[in-house]
């Protein structure tokens, strides 16, 4: 009982406020793609990622999300870059579904250095189902859970969106400012026909959903130990301007093949993760250690993250004589 009055304290918060509304990755330093446009192929070669978050498992109605960004590195000669995205947040009754393409144009800065100017634009897609059961188990139709921001027949709609992103990367440094969701759109939606096996009195309730802007700020720089070692301290701070979250990140990589970190979140979890890469594939876990007091209730976030990377090598054009005398 108790578990889902929290979930229902916490979904109907979601509605009428703009805290955070973006999904949170733990793995955020393998999916800068996704917060900022800047960054599309700034990496000079066609790459994939899928990730996957089971947060507070056990938890009833709690997040669930899926993410899939592809980007590509070499177009108008290594000048530019290109992307994809597409991702679900699923919590409780409530469904968010984003999709937005980015074009980053790439600039020569500083000694190696790339500075990737980037607009992603797509949609973003809300909806929220109607059968809604109370705590008690009773449904809406006989009196149970007759909340005023969740209409009656379940409601969705759509609209466009718009983000925005510098994202500069060098050998060993990257730094990303970026700010998403710049419309700043309102997606509304009337309530349809109040079913006929209801046996109450209430008025139709629509459906309002506002899109806050977001702001994102990323940093990472590599430390190569010696040649088999290096260390990778990071940062994403994120936030809607009436909040803000830090995420500061730390990760070893052995032989560039296995790697290992812990990150904090602010007042919210302690991250772990692992994972290896090998000929282009990467493959890595992260479990949260949660911090607030929704630990009493869950055992902890999971989440899967699988890559893939090719860089493309020109091919290397050899020229042959047969006489000496023409070299």
């Amino acid at each position: 009982m108790k578990k889902t009055l929290i979930l229902i304290a916490f979904s109907i918060t979601g509605l009428v406020t703009f805290a955070q509304q973006d999904a949170q990755f733990s793995m955020n330093m393998f999916n800068r793609l996704a917060v900022n446009p800047g960054y599309a192929g700034t990496n000079q070669a066609l790459c994939a990622t899928l990730l996957y978050r089971d947060q507070w498992d056990k938890f009833p109605g709690a997040p669930k999300t899926g993410l899939l960004s592809i980007d590509y590195g070499e177009f108008f000669n290594g000048h530019a870059g290109a992307g994809l995205t597409v991702d679900q947040d699923l919590i409780g009754f409530d469904k968010t579904l984003k999709a937005k393409a980015a074009f980053s144009y790439h600039l020569p800065l500083g000694t190696g250095g790339i500075l990737g100017i980037g607009l992603d634009a797509g949609m973003i897609s809300k909806s929220l189902s109607g059968n809604f059961i109370a705590p008690d188990g009773t449904s809406r139709d006989t009196g149970g859970g007759t909340d005023n921001a969740i209409p009656w027949s379940g409601a969705s709609a759509t609209t466009y969106d718009v983000g925005f992103g510098l994202y500069y990367t060098s050998k060993n440094l990257y730094v990303g400012l970026s700010s998403l969701h710049l419309p700043q759109q309102t997606l509304t939606k009337a309530d349809g026909t109040k079913p006929a096996t209801a046996t109450i009195n209430s008025k139709y309730y629509d459906f309002t959903y506002e899109v806050a802007r977001h702001y994102y700020v990323m940093a990472g720089y590599t430390f190569h130990l010696n040649p088999q070692f290096e260390l990778t301290p990071s940062i994403l701070t994120k936030s809607d301007a009436s909040s803000t979250q830090l995420d500061i990140n730390l990760m070893a990589k052995w032989n560039r093949m296995v790697f290992v970190g812990a990150s904090y979140r602010l007042t919210d979890a302690i991250p772990v993760f692992a994972g290896v890469e090998w000929n282009g594939f990467k493959l890595g876990y992260a479990y949260d250690i949660t911090l607030s007091n929704i630990k009493s209730y869950s055992s902890g976030t999971h989440e899967l993250m699988l890559g893939y990377c090719h860089k493309f090598i020109p091919p290397v054009h050899k020229t042959g004589h047969m006489n000496v005398r023409f070299i």
